[in-house]
């Protein structure tokens, strides 16, 4: 049995008589941000006076980076920008939850902060109404890094049961993933559905429709949620592409994509022109769908899992082993989205999006440009 955390097991009632302390007119608001890693997430909480109706109300705040591996200590300053609010699901109404960009000492956007870039691209497309959806997956651990409720010397029945299993030998871990779905609805964060996976102890949930930048930000704060609920329960949970070596499923962030033309009408010759150029570009996506230039992917999209083969650009109707699929009830009415299923989980949704909206939209193909260019920062 995969171990649980040593503060999950601290009183609760205790903790409850002062979370019920009545507060007045203040209020407390948690910044988080996206650390150097990339993939980490960090938060802070301060008070303010009176509860803010808007992120203008919000004051930029700062931080110690060269803590984060986002600064050197002599310079290590970091500025934390609010960009969008939600409600509190941990501490309740009025207090907030902010995500925030990092910005240098010199006002520029830190290394992990793709928001910026991407934020240029999606005001560039915006005629085009783009909406996403991203399907995040995960495993549940324990802290010692085994998958939460598999035998602690061997493994647990081959996969088959799991999916959208239910019992208790099928489903593992349940109470985080209804207890995450509610703090998402909590707290305005767009979540659409969740099932279990195709791996014991995997899981995914899915946010969207989002149009724009609100992707990337509806999704990071999923993610937050996500971990700070998994801390509550004292598991960890990784979004790491290919936890488990060997017959069992990698985690990915299938991400679903339509623009205004693909909805109408005779949507689906707009689908296809996108996934061609898609297809043009595959090696620059790669590269921007896992924070280690395509490294992590690696090891997921091996053609075998329900993957495609990293080395190949594939697309088909309801088909789960390539690069694009087109849902089956898209072929049939001719409109609607498509699904890139390569971003692995732990995507920076920023990259993703921006990599899409600019390869689907903006990107000329009357320029000869090699298929090593990079996509732009703008």
């Amino acid at each position: 049995m995969a171990s649980v955390s040593l503060s999950s097991r601290l009183n609760k009632a205790v903790r409850q008589q002062y979370m019920s302390l009545p507060q007045g007119k203040r209020v407390q608001v948690t910044y988080i941000w996206i650390d150097g890693s990339g993939e980490g997430l960090r938060n802070k909480t301060r008070t303010l006076d009176v509860e803010p109706q808007t992120i203008h109300d919000i004051p930029e705040w700062n931080f110690d980076g060269s803590s984060t591996y986002q600064a050197e200590g002599s310079n290590s300053d970091m500025y934390l920008v609010p960009v969008r609010m939600f409600r509190d699901p941990f501490t309740q109404d009025p207090n907030k939850l902010v995500l925030c960009e990092v910005l240098k000492y010199n006002r520029l956007p830190a290394e992990t902060n793709h928001r910026m870039n991407c934020n240029k691209v999606m005001e560039k497309v915006k005629e085009h109404i783009i909406w996403f959806g991203m399907e995040q997956e995960y495993t549940l651990l324990g802290i010692d890094g085994h998958p939460y409720s598999w035998p602690t010397h061997g493994f647990p029945a081959p996969q088959g049961p799991y999916y959208c299993g239910v019992g208790a030998d099928k489903a593992f871990g349940r109470d985080i993933v209804e207890c995450h779905y509610k703090a998402c609805l909590y707290a305005g964060v767009n979540i659409y559905g969740s099932n279990a996976e195709v791996m014991p102890s995997q899981w995914e949930y899915q946010v969207g429709p989002c149009e724009g930048i609100e992707m990337g930000d509806q999704l990071w704060v999923s993610r937050f949620l996500l971990h700070r609920v998994c801390e509550d329960f004292g598991v960890v949970a990784t979004l790491d592409p290919k936890p488990m070596t060997g017959n069992w499923n990698g985690t990915g962030c299938h991400t679903n994509v339509s623009t205004k033309q693909m909805r109408e009408e005779g949507g689906l010759e707009f689908i296809e022109q996108a996934i061609e150029k898609l297809g043009k570009r595959h090696k620059e996506h790669i590269r921007m769908y896992d924070p280690r230039g395509g490294k992590d992917n690696e090891r997921r999209l091996t053609g075998h899992h329900e993957t495609s083969s990293i080395h190949d650009f594939s697309a088909g109707v309801a088909n789960r082993g390539a690069s694009i699929r087109i849902p089956r009830p898209v072929g049939q009415e001719k409109k609607g989205y498509f699904e890139d299923r390569r971003p692995s989980a732990n995507c920076d949704p920023y990259a993703v999006t921006k990599a899409i909206a600019y390869t689907c939209l903006l990107h000329s193909e009357d320029r000869e440009e090699s298929e090593e260019e990079n996509i732009p920062a703008m």
